[in-house]
């Protein structure tokens, strides 16, 4: 699955009858086990969505009708991830309770490293 260069910004729609407009299908012969039957059928498909710029290969069944299905499915959550916009983060202050810890933190560190000085002469 690859991607190429997107046409347009998200969001896209994943309508199977929108990404039926919108897509390239190709179908060629597939690769791997299946024997003299997979050699000589063109039952695995490739999608091709210019919008996003994003490919889909389905190889998977021996059916090229079954092929489509997931070639479907898989562009779908492609997109689906490709339109999702993280929330944005809200800042908040630090509570008392986060303040105290950070400041009691320092306040140890400070008396650990002042016990590392100079020992004075008066033993």
């Amino acid at each position: 699955m690859t991607r190429r260069k997107p046409l347009s910004p998200p969001p896209y729609s994943t309508s199977r009858e929108a990404l039926e407009r919108e897509v390239e299908v190709e179908v060629f012969r597939a690769s791997g086990p299946g024997g003299q039957h997979v050699n000589k059928t063109e039952s695995a498909l490739r999608l091709v969505h210019p919008p996003s710029g994003v490919v889909v290969i389905a190889q998977d069944s021996s059916s090229q009708h079954r092929n489509r299905e997931i070639a479907y499915e898989r562009l779908a959550e492609r997109l689906e991830r490709l339109n999702y916009v993280p929330p944005k983060r809200v800042a908040t202050k630090p509570t008392r309770g986060s303040k105290e810890r950070r400041l009691g933190g320092k306040k140890q560190r400070g008396e650990t490293k002042r016990g590392r000085g100079r020992v004075s002469g008066d033993e």
